[in-house]
């Protein structure tokens, strides 16, 4: 069983910038996909960007692309976020997901495990 555990969601400006990281506890999570999704209040959760298990494919929301950068360590068991340009609605909670497939994937159903989410809250 892999646990995933989000961190660095936060309060930020408008045009703010942050950086959220997906720490898992199984080292074979090198050869997992990771993707990041979101879900503000009132809404349904939403892809935000995936990367392959070597980090050399990746795929990003049209709201995500040029504004957020995905990345892992794999090393270090992490996937990064890194979100510039922040807008008041990109305020959601975060959450990273890991799917045994390694490939680029995008379906919700396709990621085996989840994390418990981590709030960024942009004030315009």
């Amino acid at each position: 069983q892999v646990r995933l555990r989000e961190s660095g969601g936060g309060l930020v400006q408008d045009g703010g910038s942050l950086r959220l990281s997906c720490a898992a506890s199984e080292w074979a999570f090198g050869s997992y996909a990771v993707g990041w999704f979101r879900q503000a209040p009132g809404k349904e959760r939403e892809f935000v960007a995936v990367i392959s298990w070597s980090g050399a494919g990746t795929i990003y929301a049209d709201s995500a692309k040029g504004r957020f950068t995905i990345s892992r360590d794999n090393a270090k068991n992490t996937v990064y976020l890194r979100m510039t340009s922040l807008k008041h609605e990109d305020t959601a909670v975060y959450y990273c997901a890991a799917s045994t497939r390694g490939v680029i994937i995008q379906l919700e159903s396709e990621f085996e495990y989840w994390g418990q989410g981590t709030q960024v809250t942009v004030s315009s």
